[in-house]
């Protein structure tokens, strides 16, 4: 099982994750509850059930590069084209647009380097 955080803008709107079942993606209560949300793409409308896919949704899917940047990246991180999540969480961090996806596991990982690097 492996967990993505999907972001608009800068505030995290939900959570996609990958199951030996498929894909379910899920709104974060607190983004809900904003005043005003958005949703991260308009296949997926705000709602407080968790939507289930057996196959990558669409939207997170055009996410992932094509092309000469898909080869890059699989040359780089040694990704297998077919592993849909491994390119989300390692190609969509920046994305253009407001949606972004981050690897939960790494950005704690990443918080603590920093905070040793910040150390005298």
């Amino acid at each position: 099982m492996r967990t993505a955080e999907v972001y608009y803008e800068k505030t995290l709107a939900g959570t996609l994750i990958e199951t030996e079942e498929g894909y379910t993606f899920a709104y974060d209560r607190d983004y809900l509850a904003m005043k005003e949300p958005e949703p991260v793409s308009l296949l997926l409308p705000l709602s407080a059930e968790p939507y289930h896919s057996p196959v990558m949704f669409s939207f997170f899917d055009g996410l992932i590069p094509e092309g000469w940047m898909l080869h890059i990246a699989e040359q780089n991180w040694k990704l297998n084209e077919r592993d849909r999540m491994g390119l989300l969480l390692n190609c969509c961090r920046d994305c253009i647009g407001a949606v972004s996806i981050r690897d939960p596991g790494q950005e704690s990982v990443r918080s603590q380097e920093g905070a040793q690097e910040s150390r005298p």
